[in-house]
Order: C-alpha cells, then structure tokens, then sequence
C-alpha cells in the first residue's frame, strides 16, 4: 500500500490510470487500526486491479478535508482523478463491504 501525504497525493490519485482506493484512517480510530490486515490482505489479493493507498489522517488533516473526509474509517474510490464512491463509518467498513466497493470499481 502506498503512504500517502500532500506531496505524493496529486500523482498516486488524482492523476492516476485506473482505479485507486484510499483508505483513510487516523491512529487514534480503533476501528480503523482493527480494519488494517483485512486491508493489506485485499490490497495483495487485488493490487493488480486497483492501487491501494492509505492516508493518515491525524498527519494529514487538511488533505483529508479537502477530501471532505469528516469521519473515520473512510474508503474512497477515485477514477481519472474523480471521486466515485464512497463508503463511512465503523458499522459500514466491513471487510466484506470494503470488497464489494473493489469489486464494483475495478
């Protein structure tokens, strides 16, 4: 998974060929931190369909506004640079409801 921060934002989504899924999370968010190896075992079953990055939230808090990320866990997935689904919230990142929003997108 690739870290993300405001340098390398720009390039690895916005401008990115294909689809990419964001994960945002916070270190102070459990239910993230709980989410993180279903996470990392998607991205290795799917990495050659979608590009899986993460942001941390906590270091990154204007980027994650601009995103209009205003709750945590946040999955967002991004084509040509726009945004183009969204899922928020403990009870509605599940792992299984993580990989449907793959499945739909790729």
């Amino acid at each position: 998974m690739i870290e993300l921060n405001k340098e390398n934002f720009e390039p690895e989504v916005i401008q990115a060929e294909g689809p990419v899924i964001v994960d945002y999370w916070g270190t102070k968010c459990e239910p993230c931190k709980a989410l993180m190896p279903d996470v990392e075992k998607l991205a290795k079953q799917y990495r050659d369909r979608i590009k899986f990055c993460k942001l941390n939230t906590s270091e990154n808090r204007r980027l994650a506004i601009s995103q209009k990320v205003m709750g945590l866990p946040t999955f967002i997935v991004y084509k040509n640079g726009e945004k183009v689904k969204e899922i928020s919230g403990e009870e509605n990142c599940t792992p299984t409801a993580i990989e449907d929003l793959i499945k739909e997108n790729i």
